[in-house]
């Protein structure tokens, strides 16, 4: 029964079971995953943590002979660094079986050794998702370990996080159980393995490749053959597995064909491979143990089998090359070096095939380019010209100028090495692409890779661009709809066939792709369509990326590849023809991976076009959109529209003009942007950007790739001098016999113009000087005098060959413009500490010490080569050279390659070194594979204790004993904490593994420093230093803290507040201040705490140190003001100028704030006299103006119209109460301005006798005016109502109106 069957359940219940531990969380008991409740909590085993322990972090030993291991019942987390060893017995076959598998491809990775450490060799890295690709096929892959034993390390980064994996695990087990289709026997070596004995009609290790299917179609079609490898033999006139196609077919398929040897060693991926005569070649590639890689390999298409080449003197192992065969050699160009120093190349190396030898070509560079080296190119060999061969280099990656979007060809005859322009589209080149060359119409065409999209942005591409090879020109052709890269091409009959590749691009889009792919896409080069096949149908998966194609005899033919093992197998795929179809219904219904078309009573292939507007929307120039296969057009208001819309258009791209700002648009890095002569990069933004049209300014001229300027009046050498100066550059010697200028195709001859000798040339950018005659011009070309600017704009003086007598003079001045420098490319960089300093810029890889871009981290280590990687500077190793550098057992152990190796003090302290779970190994570099074991560095008879899972229980760092076995009894050496792991407070150093703590060294100012720097926290403001030693003299802080203290240089008649509130001030319980007096002084001491407070003086100082005795005058503590006055008489300022105040504010507490206030008292009087004298005549303006205000109103209030109210008078009313309650209504309302305020006027009552009779000579009525608010009353509000009184609702009013 296959012990995985109910695998998914498995995963399931976890599931569940974390569901209902949520739901019941203080049942403690039930929650934790691995581990126990102790007091409502969980206490986790080792190597678990989480609050349920359901996360794995640690080191396992897994001893049964047969389990399981799993991350945890829940998605694993982030920074996730798990290992686990399983122990068999030695020398028997070990089996995991990866029943579930979800991880974050390309960077979560789950890595498999032979062995019990990571130097034991890798046999698998697995990442992704690794489900079955369908029901019928044996999908779940196997992992065998030969050794015994078995190491598996897991590392996730902090990104996202998946479901996680569980793989089971056996120990001498039948692989796959047989498959079902045979049984496990014990075989008769002293090892006891077991092997499958397979039914009739199965073979293979684990019983799972059928052969001779329905008898081969015996006896019309072929016959079975059992004695040898138990395959079909099919007729003449049929093919296929089984023989059941006919020769041709209307029907594709897939083989297996068997392989002679058949070796791990075969195994490669990114490798290249080329047919000549009846071979496959095969060179280079990427595998995981280069102890016994074969550089060149051969394979015979004709008899399946496989032959070593060896070649002496050849180039080291490399991976993402190019290969092309021109007659009888192979040409090898570019890669990564993955052994030794590492690195990608630029090496051009040439094997001879009948010879079998090596030979390394240097060519010549030509013109104004370079050699590129790059990898993850594509080069083909083809035909230029007059018949002249060339090899044709595309895109590509570098490590300086990140991806290369050039084409570079290399001349064979004349062994020439140049970067043409192109024409055409704009095309942006990447990584890991496929191309194919089609002789007939000379043209290669490319499609796929990793590319970078914009600025921060990268990814994987379907486009499909195609480049004619003779007049240099891009064409953009239908994309696939289908991203890839590291997949392969190759071309046969009119048709692209496009297998594999790795599929995953953003996490966050891809629903769990997988990383490994078996499509199969189709490409019609006459029609601009594409097709995706069926995949694969055979007993097996056959995802990968990395592998290669070939085409011999109609058929595709791939090898290798990378699908979590290295793969050593080759696929053939036949293709069906539409020749086989003999009439025309049977034709015009072929498919579905082909169409053909019925003419001239034969079966041709199928052809058309389409276009529309959707797919042209997405260029935005006019070249790539009239480049291009989608029958699109350029509009003149700038849109990419189909041939068949309306609008006055360019259809054709040499009618088009090539602006800069679309090719620097499409470049994302520093250097690559630098090496355009009309694109500057913009360091701010990250971008590159077109050079603007009027780069040289008004006087100069754009020649070629410079600004120039002749000047037209003979001058002296001095007089151009200034000139040039003037102008903004420098004046320099230029020495060359070629006096010709071409200037808007004007020849101009210096001789014949009788003009001076100077001219002014300035710089555009980094890279490129310009001097338009045949050539650019170059550095090279001129003759700099020590201290001249080599890298800045200049006036330059033309020489002729003949004169040599003046000397250039050094100027420094800056160009108009010039190239931002470019920071140091990250492969540059070779330490942890220098690649992490640019934040997010670069990656480092600590298990390869290898600083990458972060935009290029998944394609330079596509194979997982990377164990970890850090991006912050704190997390770099202290010594990233090896273990040793780590100083705790906790530190060591996070690191997969490294064991402690504890002293016989059983206190915590001991060594970290490279080892294996049998102890350490003999010290040697990080990348090395071939460390051997020796104990005697951890000797246990000598009382060391070798760890290689779990760290000894007693972890005090050597200064302390253990009580109860692990807690520390008494730190000593100046030491604390749980561990003894920090110094003592007003002491520093690194304690950890019995290192030492010495007192903080601060001159006094400072009772404590940081625990590891020793860097001082100067408790009085102003003196700062790492040991207090210096005075913050930018701030005014005179003193000599060596000597006594820093004080703060107050100046007279000023007030100062010092805000000590920050956290960087916490530290601060004191601050001083010095003043010198002229006259009688005032001083006032102003703080948010208490403080003590100190007043001395002294007579003779020099930059705040006190030179003669000081003498106290106040001494106050736990005061928050102090106010008092200094005299003249009493310390005589006048007649001693040197007498200088003191004042000591200490022993406060942050926060604070803090004013200080010295003043001459004469000088203050003056200002009070002369601030009332200004006040009073502030009144006076101000009592003028009052009245003139009033005067103004009274005359506008005379103008107003006069109005009369007559008011009847009765008798009082009977119901005197309800008459109280109602309110009055004004005979008069005059609004404000703004309309929300008025001044209402009433007739009021006055208070009478009992009688109701008013006061003699009284009326008992008066008139009363109030400012009242209108703003939320209604209209209605004021009118009268004759029904009586009105009850209203009172209006609340937020904001009062104002009268002005």
């Amino acid at each position: 029964m296959d012990p995985f069957a109910p695998g998914r359940c498995y995963l399931w219940a976890f599931a569940c079971f974390y569901l209902a531990s949520r739901a019941g969380a203080e049942r403690c008991d039930r929650s934790c995953f691995s581990g126990t409740c102790v007091n409502a909590s969980c206490a986790c085993d080792p190597g678990w943590t989480g609050d349920l322990c359901q996360h794995c972090y640690g080191r396992f030993r897994l001893t049964e002979p047969s389990g399981s291991l799993t991350d945890g019942p829940v998605n694993y987390k982030f920074k996730t660094k798990c290992t686990w060893l399983i122990e068999g017995f030695p020398n028997t076959a070990l089996r995991l079986r990866f029943n579930h598998f979800a991880t974050e491809c390309n960077w979560d990775h789950m890595y498999v050794f032979d062995g019990d450490s990571i130097y034991a060799p890798l046999v698998a890295v697995f990442s992704g998702l690794i489900v079955p690709e369908s029901r019928g096929n044996e999908t779940i892959p196997e992992v065998v370990t030969t050794s015994g034993y078995a190491l598996l390390h897991f590392f996730s980064d902090a990104a996202y996080n998946l479901t996680g994996f569980n793989i089971l695990y056996s120990v001498n087990m039948c692989p796959n159980n047989c498959s079902g289709h045979g049984k496990c026997s014990t075989g008769n070596s002293m090892s006891g393995r077991v092997y499958c004995e397979c039914n009739k009609y199965w073979k293979g290790e684990a019983c799972d490749i059928p052969y001779c299917r329905n008898n081969c179609g015996s006896p019309d079609r072929g016959y079975c053959d059992l004695t040898g490898e138990k395959l079909c033999v099919c007729n003449d006139s049929w093919q296929g597995p089984d023989c059941s196609l006919t020769v041709p077919s209307t029907e594709s398929f897939w083989a297996l064909p068997n392989i002679k040897p058949f070796g791990q060693s075969l195994g490669r991926a990114s490798h290249k491979a080329t047919v000549h005569g009846k071979f496959m070649w095969v060179v280079g590639g990427y595998t995981f143990n280069y102890s016994s890689f074969q550089m060149v390999l051969n394979y015979n298409l004709e008899s399946s089998t496989w032959g070593l080449v060896p070649a002496s003197g050849g180039p080291e192992p490399r991976y993402g090359h190019s290969l092309d065969v021109y007659q009888d050699d192979l040409y090898m160009f570019g890669g990564k070096l993955e052994v030794g120093p590492g690195g990608v190349t630029d090496e051009l190396w040439v094997f001879n095939v009948p010879s079998q030898t090596w030979s390394l070509r240097t060519p010549i560079v030509s013109g104004p380019g370079q050699l590129f080296a790059v990898e993850g190119h594509s080069a083909h060999i083809v035909e230029v010209g007059s018949g002249e061969a060339a090899m044709v280099v595309l895109f590509g990656y570098s490590p300086v100028y990140s991806y290369i979007s050039r084409v570079q060809e290399y001349h064979l005859e004349t062994n020439t090495w140049l970067v043409p322009e192109t024409r055409g589209a704009v095309v942006q080149g990447g990584y890991a692409h496929s191309s194919v060359y089609d002789s007939p119409t000379r043209a290669i065409y490319v499609h796929g890779g990793f590319k970078l999209l914009s600025n921060k942005k990268y990814g994987l591409v379907d486009d499909l661009y195609r480049y004619d090879v003779l007049s240099r020109t891009w064409l953009i052709l239908k994309e696939s709809g289908l991203a890839r890269y590291l997949h392969s091409s190759a071309l046969i009959s009119g048709v692209i066939l496009v297998f594999g590749g790795n599929t995953h691009n953003d996490t966050a889009l891809s629903n769990g792709a997988k990383c490994f792919s078996a499509d199969l896409l189709a490409y019609d080069i006459a029609c601009d369509e594409w097709k995706v096949l069926p995949k694969p149908d055979l007993h097996r998966d056959v995802n990968r990326f990395g592998h290669t194609s070939v085409v011999s005899n109609g058929s595709m033919y791939l090898f290798g590849g990378f699908s979590s093992m290295i793969l050593h197998d080759v696929l053939v795929y036949k293709p069906p023809s539409c020749e086989a179809y003999r009439a025309k219904a049977p034709c015009l219904n072929a498919g579905p991976d082909i169409r053909c078309v019925w003419k001239a009573d034969r079966c041709w292939p199928w052809k058309a076009i389409h276009a529309n507007d959707e797919r042209c929307y997405r260029f935005s120039d006019c070249a790539s959109c009239t480049a291009n296969s989608l029958g699109c057009q350029w509009c003149e208001d700038k849109k990419c529209i189909s041939a068949s819309s309306n609008c006055t258009t360019v259809r054709y791209f040499t009618k088009c003009s090539v602006k800069n700002e679309h090719i620097c648009s499409k470049i994302f890095d520093c250097r690559s942007c630098s090496l355009s002569a009309n694109c500057q990069w913009e360091p701010q933004t990250q971008e590159c950007h077109s050079l603007p049209a009027h780069l040289c300014g008004d006087g100069w001229n754009h020649v070629g790739e410079a600004c120039l300027m002749i000047n037209s009046s003979l001058k002296s050498y001095d007089n151009a001098q200034h000139d040039c100066k003037n102008l903004g550059g420098s004046i320099a010697s230029l020495t060359t016999s070629h006096l010709i200028l071409k200037w808007d195709n004007l020849f101009v001859i210096l001789q014949m113009w009788k003009l001076a000798p100077w001219v002014g040339l300035r710089k555009i950018n980094v890279s490129y000087w310009g001097w338009e005659d045949a050539s650019s011009f170059h550095n090279t070309t001129l003759q700099w005098l020590p201290g001249e600017p080599s890298d800045s704009g200049f006036c330059a003086y033309l020489e002729r060959a003949q004169i040599s007598s003046l000397k250039a003079q050094p100027c420094n001045a800056s160009p108009n413009q010039s190239g931002r420098q470019c920071k140091l490319p990250c492969s540059l960089r070779t330490t942890c500490a220098n690649c992490t300093s640019q934040a997010t810029e670069c990656m480092w890889c600590s298990s390869t010490r290898r600083c990458v871009d972060s935009n290029a981290y998944v394609i330079s280590f596509p194979y997982g080569q990377c164990l970890e990687w850090k991006t912050v500077f704190s997390t770099c190793w202290p010594l990233s050279l090896n273990c040793s550098g780590l100083r705790s057992c906790d530190s060591c152990l996070e690191q997969p390659e490294c064991g402690w190796c504890e002293d016989p003090s059983r206190t915590g302290r001991g060594v970290c070194a490279e080892g294996s779970s049998k102890g350490p190994l003999r010290s040697g570099s990080r990348l090395g594979r071939d460390l051997q074991l020796d104990p005697s560095l951890c000797s246990r008879e000598r009382g060391f204790n070798w760890s290689f899972l779990t760290c000894p229980a007693c972890q005090c760092n050597g200064h302390s004993r253990c009580v109860n076995g692990s807690l520390c009894e008494q730190c000593r050496n100046l030491t604390s904490g749980p561990r003894c792991q920090t110094c003592m407070a007003g002491y520093y150093g690194d304690p950890t593994n019995g290192g030492r703590c010495q007192a903080c060294k601060c001159n006094s100012h400072a009772s404590t420093c940081h625990v590891n720097s020793g860097k001082c926290y100067c408790t009085t403001k102003g003196v700062k230093g790492d040991h207090c030693q210096l005075c913050d003299s930018e701030n005014r802080y005179l003193g000599n803290p060596l000597r006594g203290t820093c004080y703060y240089n107050l100046l007279i008649d000023y007030q100062f507040t010092f805000s000590l509130v920050q956290d960087d001030d916490h530290h601060y319980t004191a601050i001083h201040f010095m003043a010198t007096p002229e006259q009688n002084l005032d001083m006032s001491i102003n703080a948010s705490n208490n403080f003590n407070l100190n007043i001395t003086w002294s007579v003779g100082s020099t930059a705040g140190t006190i030179l003669g005795e000081e003498y106290p005058i106040i001494s106050k503590t736990n005061i928050k003001k102090y106010r008092d006055s200094f005299s003249c008489e009493k310390y005589s300022f006048r007649s001693n100028p040197n007498i200088t105040l003191y004042v000591y504010v200490s022993n406060f507490s942050w926060p604070i704030k803090i004013q200080v206030t010295h003043q001459h008292t004469l000088c203050f009087l003056s200002l009070l006299l002369v601030a009332a004298v200004v006040w009073k005549i502030k009144q006076t303006c101000w009592a003028s103006q009052r009245r003139e205000q009033l005067m103004r109103e009274r005359q506008q209030m005379a103008s107003r119209p006069f109005a009369s109210v007559a008011v009847e008078l009765g008798r009082v009313a009977e119901d005197a109460e309800l008459l109280a309650e109602q309110v009055p209504s004004q005979i008069a309302l005059e609004p404000c301005s703004g309309n929300r305020a008025a001044v209402q006027t009433v007739l009021v009552c006055l208070p009478r006798a009992p009688s109701g009779v008013p006061p003699p000579g009284q009326s008992g009525i008066a008139i009363a005016s109030a400012l009242v608010d209108i703003a939320q009353q209604k209209p209605g509000d004021f009118k009268e109502k004759c029904s009586g009184p009105k009850g209203r609702k009172q209006h609340v009013v937020p904001h009062q109106g104002t009268c002005v």
